[in-house]
């Protein structure tokens, strides 16, 4: 496939995904109730799916994690909320490696692009869960970044499932705030995880500034006198 196929292939997927975004309707709690009363046993397969899929594309994470905590109840709403968020951010990095990797290795030499790809590549998992826990970066269009960025699988999923896990846990919980409003709980929880990816970043852009010592500026140590 040439690059210009997967460029317009790109351009096309991410159009469908926003307009999925804006148009897809969010259902109330009296309609999550109806479609789990009528789907029965398999919610929590069906939901799982739902939830894998839809948030490939940049529908909010919460909107799934607080219908999870209303139609499943605390502990198995985290354990799909987790789950299929790790399966969505993995097929999301896959797709957008496969449509736009190349596209950005073009760009390399530029120095901006240079150095947001070496802030995620060399930060590793910790620089992933720290971006994971700030609520304000978007869950999808991050996993988009990392797919194009130089960032390795491993710890990208790594990171994910652990920056993703205490906002899960959270929304679940408060799988009430679908009533409309949104408790001071949950905005309180919020900040906290604002709070600790701030500070993972922090360090890894610290480490990062670190200078390598080289071994030839090292001075010689003066040879120790013979024993009398």
């Amino acid at each position: 496939m040439s690059g210009r196929t997967k460029l317009i292939l790109a351009l096309t997927v991410l159009a469908l995904f926003v307009a999925a975004a804006v148009l897809l309707p969010i259902p109330s709690p009296a309609g999550l109730r109806a479609w789990a009363a009528e789907t029965g046993p398999a919610t929590p397969l069906v939901f799982f799916l739902a939830y894998s899929v839809l948030t490939v594309a940049p529908i909010p994470r919460t909107v799934f994690n607080l219908a999870g905590g209303l139609l499943l109840g605390a502990t198995t709403g985290i354990v799909v909320g987790i789950l299929a968020t790790t399966v969505a951010s993995a097929l999301s990095f896959a797709l957008s490696r496969a449509l736009g990797r190349d596209l950005v290795t073009r760009h390399l030499h530029r120095a901006k692009v240079r150095a947001v790809n070496e802030r995620l590549s060399d930060g590793g998992v910790l620089a992933i869960t720290s971006l994971r826990l700030i609520p304000m970066v978007p869950f999808a269009p991050f996993s988009y970044l990392c797919g194009v960025s130089s960032v390795r699988f491993a710890p990208y999923l790594i990171g994910t499932a652990l920056g993703s896990l205490p906002g899960t846990v959270a929304v679940v919980v408060l799988g009430d705030a679908l009533t409309g409003e949104t408790p001071p709980a949950l905005l309180i929880c919020y900040a906290v995880f604002a709070a600790a990816g701030a500070i993972g970043l922090v360090k890894v852009f610290r480490r990062k500034a670190l200078p390598v010592p080289d071994p030839s500026d090292e001075e010689e140590l003066p040879a120790s006198a013979p024993a009398s």
